[in-house]
């Protein structure tokens, strides 16, 4: 009897560890890319796909330009189409969540929001993946809830969205959920 219950007691005890394990490594942070090297990632990208968010709902053909500034920081400029067709634009700047580092960034845009609350305002930019010419990237931030897609063209062939969607899953994001640009753009001309 003491055997069972031993035996049924080490059981129950390796099942909440291994539900301990499984859970824990979902709650993992992605693995980054490393340090970037803003010089090359300065410039136009545009966006492929996104996770669905509140702030880009009204979004179609978005890009982003990023310019170095001698301080180290990144000058940001987000543009996108809306529904009516009239470009949009939010500035802002990255900065380096930990100095040295470059593959974590806060980015914090000029807004009402974040003149108000600027601890609230400003957002995780980590970059998980950059290919070695700095032509695709992917950008996610540590909670999953964002994800992006660039290119420095509008469009890419079919295996540079595979390998970069692999990139995404790799790393826990919900791919399922993307907007590709085709689809917004098609959204953005059918209102």
């Amino acid at each position: 009897m003491a055997i069972r219950l031993l035996r049924f007691a080490l059981v129950v005890l390796a099942g909440f560890l291994a539900i301990g394990f499984a859970h824990s490594a979902e709650n993992l942070d992605p693995k980054t890319a490393g340090n970037i090297d803003l010089k090359r990632y300065q410039g136009t990208w545009y966006e492929l796909a996104r996770l669905p968010m509140h702030f880009q709902r009204d979004c179609a053909r978005s890009e982003a330009r990023y310019l170095l500034k001698d301080d180290g920081n990144v000058a940001v400029t987000n543009r996108c189409q809306n529904h009516d067709g009239e470009w949009q634009e939010a500035k802002g700047t990255a900065s380096p969540q930990v100095e040295g580092k470059t593959d974590k960034l806060w980015v914090v845009f000029d807004n009402w929001f974040s003149r108000l609350l600027p601890w609230v305002g400003k957002g995780d930019y980590w970059v998980l993946y950059v290919d070695d010419h700095y032509k695709t990237a992917v950008v996610g931030n540590p909670n999953r809830k964002y994800l992006w897609l660039l290119s420095r063209t509008p469009s890419v062939p079919e295996w540079v969205k595979q390998e970069m969607l692999s990139k995404a899953r790799q790393q826990g994001y919900d791919t399922s959920r993307l907007i590709w640009r085709e689809a917004d753009l098609k959204a953005a001309r059918n209102q």
